[in-house]
């Protein structure tokens, strides 16, 4: 069963401003879709919205086969949607296997009042054949002894990648993921992407600001400008679109 994410007519208000006006996205698995715009243009409030953190006055988001209306973001990740946030937030004075531990090991345990309590051995075995996993992947196995809080901003959102997709998750929402990366680490993050998507058959929808990551990993484009999505292509229609030019860029083209 293919599970893409599918929103459609999606609007939030807070008060009388529009934060996000009826906007549309079909996101694929097996690809990596981006959803790009300039700064205020409700990039994270439609995150919010999928992920059920706020509430749309209106519209639908379907995981797959499942409508997610109504989901509290436990459920939703539950259903196997999961997402990163614009500032990280690891736990600096745990080791990088610890902090890569804790997503599928709050997965598992939110099934159970009263949690990791009574983690059963087969979910401890799981979690930890899984973080594993995860950390070979993103290449920082040979730093799972290293505490975070002394690693550098682009082995941190390395580690931060590894919790997401060590979690049972089966569509990643990413939020500005390479912010505070210089161009090797930018670049070397989006193989590590494309590879897991390309390995997986997952999908991801990914707000980012860097064009040129943008423009090597992502097959569609979605823009977001006031609230509105106004265009939707391919990475090179969109990079060539006058419209996006415009509403993203700021230039526009002269006759």
């Amino acid at each position: 069963m293919s599970v893409d994410l599918d929103v459609q007519n999606v609007t939030v208000r807070f008060g009388g401003i529009v934060a996000v006006n009826d906007a549309t996205l079909y996101a694929k698995q097996g690809q990596i879709t981006g959803l790009i715009g300039p700064n205020g243009a409700g990039k994270t409030t439609f995150f919010n919205a999928c992920t059920g953190r706020n509430h749309p006055q209106s519209g639908t988001v379907r995981l797959g086969e499942q409508d997610l209306h109504g989901h509290r973001s436990s459920n939703r990740a539950h259903h196997g949607l999961g997402r990163t946030f614009q500032r990280m937030e690891l736990f600096e004075s745990l080791t990088v296997l610890e902090n890569v531990r804790t997503g599928p090991a709050a997965f598992y345990s939110s099934y159970r009042p009263l949690g990791l309590l009574y983690s059963t051995r087969k979910e401890t075995k799981q979690i930890k054949a899984r973080a594993e996993e995860a950390m070979a992947h993103c290449h920082i196995a040979h730093l799972q002894n290293k505490t975070v809080g002394d690693l550098s901003t682009g082995q941190r959102r390395l580690v931060e990648l590894a919790r997401a997709i060590a979690t049972p998750f089966k569509f990643l929402l990413l939020d500005e993921p390479s912010s505070g990366l210089d161009v090797a680490e930018t670049h070397a993050f989006g193989k590590v992407l494309s590879d897991w998507v390309n390995e997986t058959g997952f999908g991801i929808l990914i707000v980012e600001h860097d064009m040129a990551l943008v423009s090597e990993i992502c097959q569609q484009i979605y823009v977001l400008d006031f609230g509105k999505i106004i265009y939707q292509g391919t990475t090179r229609e969109a990079l060539s679109s006058d419209l996006v030019k415009a509403a993203y860029l700021g230039e526009v083209s002269v006759a």
